[in-house]
């Protein structure tokens, strides 16, 4: 966990961004503000990353991004970096590129994300990924991961983890997760404030782990807290009142992902 906190950032919490490492690759989800300082205080290796999903264009999912893609220039990074999240990331990219993109070192390679339904957005040896839309003020989509199985190299059941950004509650979600070893799903709210939660078409703590449960998902962690919550415990204890095994996740936090 690289950033938990929502729009605005507290003193000890970074805005949203996640490392996932399968088999020694790295795959990013989200980029906030600060991603590339939290990358080096978690001693990540920023040339293994090798694809960065963005659920959608808010400051606080992507503020982080130029950053990080000048900083890997700045490591001779000579491998395409894969890019995938909503149609409107392709301009933001763009003027990347054309302001900032001068002796680049590497190729960006931009995947635009306009799916329905689930739909598959990107495969390598490692990991296949769907992505899937959620209900939020902006085009945003969520994304399901499952570990690619081969014969000699993983003779174990793949495993799987979902990552639901910012969103409102609707029926479908739970389908599109079902099953997962692990679900990441946003509760920036407190059950005392499920007003703000559906005005901003976010969730509550209830809604995540009422999502965790229909999906039958084998654990739970909530993040993107919003700051008008000071004691995170409250985010935990009101999810496990529905879904026994949640954590409320910290800046930091690690944790691995098992069938």
């Amino acid at each position: 966990m690289l950033g938990t906190a929502s729009a605005v950032p507290f003193s000890d919490r970074n805005p949203s961004a996640q490392a996932l490492s399968v088999h020694g690759r790295l795959y990013l989800l989200d980029c906030g503000e600060g991603t590339q300082q939290r990358i080096r205080q978690e001693h990540l290796s920023f040339v293994k990353i090798q694809a960065v999903f963005i659920s959608h264009t808010h400051g606080d999912h992507i503020f982080g991004l130029y950053g990080l893609l000048s900083t890997m220039s700045l490591y001779h990074r000579t491998e395409p970096l894969q890019i995938v999240g909503p149609e409107g990331l392709g301009a933001i990219l763009d003027f990347f590129k054309a302001e900032f993109g001068d002796g680049l070192s590497y190729e960006l390679q931009f995947t635009p994300v306009s799916a329905e339904s689930p739909q598959e957005v990107y495969s390598d040896d490692y990991i296949r990924v769907q992505a899937f839309p959620l209900r939020h003020g902006v085009p945003c989509f969520g994304y399901r991961i499952e570990e690619v199985v081969g014969q000699q190299r993983n003779p174990w059941k793949p495993r799987s983890y979902a990552y639901c950004s910012d969103t409102a509650p609707f029926p479908e979600l739970a389908t599109w997760v079902a099953g997962v070893d692990l679900l990441y799903h946003e509760a920036t709210y407190t059950s005392q404030y499920a007003d703000k939660a559906k005005q901003y078409l976010h969730s509550t703590t209830l809604d995540a782990a009422s999502c965790a449960l229909r999906a039958g998902a084998g654990r739970l962690i909530v993040g993107h807290y919003s700051s008008r919550v000071k004691d995170i415990s409250v985010f935990e204890a009101e999810s496990r009142t529905i879904f026994a095994d949640t954590t409320a996740a910290n800046d930091g936090d690690i944790f691995e992902i098992t069938r």
